[in-house]
């Protein structure tokens, strides 16, 4: 669970149970749509996100803000390039 409010969110996707090659490919093209800085709020319940996601953007500059994870939520903000 979050330890405050969940961070303002610009975008929200519910990418469901989405394995993880997809997920991050997905989630590429929905970043890239959007404006640096602006944060999308995943909802991603396939089991391997959970690793997967914190460990795709250290990989390549998205900023993890946070992780709910008994509601599956990922709050990323897009790189500011």
């Amino acid at each position: 669970m979050l330890d405050a409010d969940p961070p303002h969110f610009d975008e929200d996707w519910d990418a469901g149970d989405i394995g993880c090659g997809d997920l991050v490919i997905r989630l590429r093209f929905r970043l890239k749509a959007m404006q640096p800085l602006q944060v999308i709020r995943v909802r991603a319940t396939d089991s391997g996100a959970r690793e997967d996601l914190p460990a795709w953007c250290r990989m390549t500059g998205e900023t993890l803000l946070a992780h709910d994870p008994e509601q599956h939520l990922y709050y990323i903000q897009r790189g500011d390039r």
